[in-house]
């Protein structure tokens, strides 16, 4: 960013705070009507300066994850709850159809002992398990990253490889097409089967679907989440043994019709 776009983004910084400062000072003066509204600061999507995320319209980003800086989200990828993807010192780079799955970790490296800038490259329909670090590497498409495991700088998984959970990747390492490479660290298990290979695409095509229906879910307006809690309430099911020991006799609806989203 230039001298000049700095200087528009530092009086655009205190035009807001001094917007949140009155606001302060105004509920100070209200006295006995004074109310502190509590807001959350978290943003799902956030810049660094002039480096902006660029997120298909068709992908899934959960309200709880961080997508920051120069980071790309293909067409039906899924970013899930408690993921943060951080493109700031370098760029991330996620492909169509990939899932990364809850509270992962996405980074890049600026620099590192062997003075190499690395960006973080994911193809299309990877599946990145649940918490798993991927700092400053490239995984090919329709790899594998087990739920824990840890890519380290300039790590290189190949098409079809797979990264067992747990495991700890050093620095450079390559895993080439077809292997099952796991433990700390890593090193070659086994060869995968043709089976566990076409497994992958459909890992990251059920996450797709799987996707589509949270991302219905929160697009739903607040009056029709709220009647449904309603509903869901009133004609909860328990198991008929549990209810026969209460001896409760439950009514039954078979269905109740929702509002139309507005």
């Amino acid at each position: 960013m230039g001298t000049l776009g700095r200087a528009f983004y530092s009086v655009g910084f205190w035009i807001r705070e001094t917007g949140q400062a009155l606001d302060r000072l105004g509920s100070r003066l209200q006295g006995n009507y004074y109310f502190q509204e509590q807001l959350s600061r978290h943003r799902t999507l956030m810049n660094v300066f002039d480096k902006a995320p660029v997120v298909d319209k068709e992908a899934f980003v959960a309200p709880n994850a961080s997508v920051i800086g120069d980071v790309q989200v293909g067409r039906g990828s899924s970013i899930w709850y408690g993921c943060v993807l951080r493109g700031d010192a370098n760029s991330v780079n996620i492909g169509c159809g990939t899932n990364i799955q809850d509270n992962s970790l996405v980074h890049v490296a600026k620099s590192n002992l062997s003075g190499k800038v690395l960006p973080t490259i994911i193809g299309d329909n990877v599946t990145v398990g649940h918490s798993a670090v991927l700092h400053g590497c490239t995984v090919e498409d329709e790899a594998f990253i087990g739920m824990g495991a840890t890519l380290l700088d300039g790590v290189y998984v190949e098409k079809h490889a797979m990264v067992a959970a747990g495991a700890l990747v050093r620095q450079n390492t390559k895993i080439p097409y077809g292997e099952v490479w796991g433990g700390n660290p890593a090193r070659f298990l086994r060869k995968l089967t043709e089976n566990e290979m076409a497994f992958f695409a459909q890992s990251a095509l059920n996450y797709t679907k799987l996707a589509q229906a949270h991302a219905a879910e929160h697009a739903k307006p607040l009056d029709a989440t709220e009647f449904e809690k309603v509903v869901r309430k009133k004609f909860a099911r328990r198991d008929e043994e549990y209810d026969s020991v209460l001896g409760d006799v439950r009514e039954t609806q078979a269905e109740l019709p929702l509002p139309k989203a507005s």
